[in-house]
């Protein structure tokens, strides 16, 4: 790794704004019911600085080892990034959990990282959760923690009040480790993916040449901080430059929340992108908006007071990725005057890849990489590889799974199959997983269709499946609006020739051994809760086979281009 400067390191960063800016307001909570409360630097010091005190004495208490692993399982919240500094502080390495998993994964993460502590905060369904805590594990509550958690767990505002802040600056090397970043996985077990504190000092200076930040800027935090995307932009990027953080407070709020905030930068994963489209869309139809955007001052206005009504008009910069971007939906965007940058990366490398650059037409692709960053396609399999100084260290316990994936001189296969241009853009193809083989021995890549699929406002969500079947089959899941208007037979007659048309349009462009034949649609959602999708909305593809692969053969023999499957 090349030499990190000392005072990029993210404890280090802490230490500099509790000097310099210790009376601004650092973050921004809301408490519900209207109430928000606000915490300086000083603030945030202080009370890092008596938990990390706390921390300290249970560990030695305990018998805990330098490096042990404390976790944090809870939703976006002050005390999420307070408590992975107070971790730091005291010489430990955090481990963070999404907030929406199931007991089982739970106890599985708490058990692998061996975890001595957990901070249980901000939670929806925590009665389901509880039992994946093991018997005995020390826990701390937050302020915003569910009710039962606080009864059974002592709060962090009573901690800090009778433990002494700690004093000094302690500080952790570029070599140690920081966190273990278990990865939301579509397939498999969560592994924990260990980082250290110069891979993060590493990636935000790469970040920062291509996406530039500064104090003045305001960011919405409302992703999972479990992510790394999350946690590399907006807590990394808050410690490195100082930058204002306002916390969501939950889905019903978040509009307000948006206004609340009117974040200077701002990240989203395509499916949320699709959901600001469809409410704009539910309000002016598609036809209109495109005659009114093409009047001159109009425009101008119309384009002005959509931005506003999103809370995005001060948005300068707007990013999206951890899945496809559609062109379609970029191009949309771009209509209304906001250049979305489509990112790409992993939890492997920090998500610090690849990222197109505002204001240049590189839609179609994830743009060229970072300063810093190597990259080659293999020949033979077509796969991505990548190096750089933001590697992970490996895969916490399994070296075996880190020799798999991370080459004897340092490349990562990313698993996924990409072309880069003259211009050194590189597109992302599909995976080189994902690829199937029909019965008639050709092989598909569903990504590319899955694309274009996604593309119909109807469609929420799809996969395109059928290895060793005579052709692909699209399973789609509709969109709420689409799924409360088909109850009807004429409702779904119509639907279905929307449907076939747009079936239509794709087949005509694939390639015989690639054209779909049939489209199965399937009302009930696909959530977290129900495992068709990772926290971070990316489909569970051996699920959806799982669950309606069965039934394939069956919905293909009625013969019909669009099948209801439910």
């Amino acid at each position: 790794m090349p030499t990190i400067p000392a005072d990029s390191l993210a404890l280090q960063r802490f230490y500099h704004w509790e000097r310099t800016l210790g009376s601004r307001v650092a973050l921004t909570q809301p408490m519900g019911a209207g109430v928000v409360q606000e915490f300086t630097w000083a603030q945030v010091a202080d009370q890092v600085r008596r938990m990390a005190a706390h921390l300290q004495a249970q560990g030695k208490a305990q018998g805990w080892e330098p490096g042990a692993k404390v976790a944090i399982l809870s939703k976006n919240c002050a005390w999420w990034l307070m408590s992975d500094l107070a971790i730091w502080m005291a010489g430990y390495v955090s481990v963070p959990l999404y907030p929406t998993l199931a007991s089982e994964t739970i106890r599985q993460i708490l058990t692998h990282s061996e975890a001595k502590a957990c901070f249980v905060g901000k939670l929806d369904g925590w009665s389901g959760m509880k039992p994946g805590i093991p018997e005995g594990l020390p826990c701390i509550s937050y302020p915003l923690s569910p009710d039962d958690a606080k009864k059974s767990y002592e709060g962090w505002d009573a901690i800090c009040a009778r433990n002494q802040p700690l004093a000094g600056e302690p500080i952790r090397q570029a070599d140690d480790l920081a966190t273990l970043i278990y990865t939301s996985g579509t397939t498999g077990a969560p592994k924990g993916v260990m980082h250290s504190f110069g891979a993060f000092a590493w990636a935000l200076s790469a970040a920062l040449k291509r996406i530039p930040m500064s104090a003045d800027d305001r960011m919405l935090s409302y992703l999972p901080l479990a992510h790394v995307v999350e946690r590399v932009l907006v807590e990394h990027g808050w410690l490195r430059t100082g930058f204002a953080v306002y916390f969501a407070d939950s889905l019903d709020t978040f509009a307000a929340d948006l206004q609340r905030a009117r974040p200077t930068i701002f990240f989203s994963v395509p499916r949320l992108w699709v959901k600001f489209q469809q409410g704009v869309q539910a309000k002016m139809p598609q036809k209109k908006l495109d005659f009114l955007l093409s009047l001159p001052i109009i425009g101008g206005l119309v384009r002005r007071k959509i931005m506003k009504a999103l809370g995005l008009d001060q948005c300068r910069i707007a990013a999206g990725g951890a899945a496809p971007m559609p062109v379609a939906l970029l191009q949309w965007y771009r209509k209304l005057g906001l250049n979305i940058c489509e990112g790409y990366g992993m939890t492997e490398n920090l998500a610090v890849s690849h990222i197109t650059l505002p204001g240049e037409d590189q839609i179609g692709t994830v743009g060229p990489a970072y300063d810093g960053i190597e990259t080659r396609i293999d020949p033979a399999s077509g796969e991505l590889l990548m190096r750089s100084p933001a590697l992970m260290l490996g895969y916490y316990k399994q070296p075996e799974l880190t020799a798999e994936v991370i080459t004897e001189d340092g490349w990562l296969r990313t698993g996924d199959k990409g072309q880069i241009d003259a211009k050194g853009l590189l597109r992302i193809t599909g995976r080189v997983k994902d690829l199937f083989k029909t019965s008639k021995g050709k092989y598909v890549a569903p990504a590319p269709i899955e694309d274009r699929l996604g593309q119909h406002p109807s469609v929420e969500a799809c996969v395109v499946t059928g290895a060793s079947m005579g052709q692909p089959v699209g399973v789609v899941m509709l969109s709420p609006d689409a799924a409360g208007h088909s109850g009807t037979a004429a409702e779904r007659a119509e639907l279905s020739s929307k449907l076939s048309a747009h079936l239509d349009d794709i087949n005509a462009k694939l390639d015989p051994h690639e054209q779909l034949d049939c489209l199965v649609v399937i009302k009930t959602p696909w959530t977290v809760d129900n495992g068709f999708i990772t926290p971070t909305f990316k489909i569970k593809r051996n699920r959806v086979e799982e669950v309606y692969g069965p039934q394939l053969e069956g919905w293909v023999s009625e013969r019909k281009k669009v099948v209801f499957g439910d």
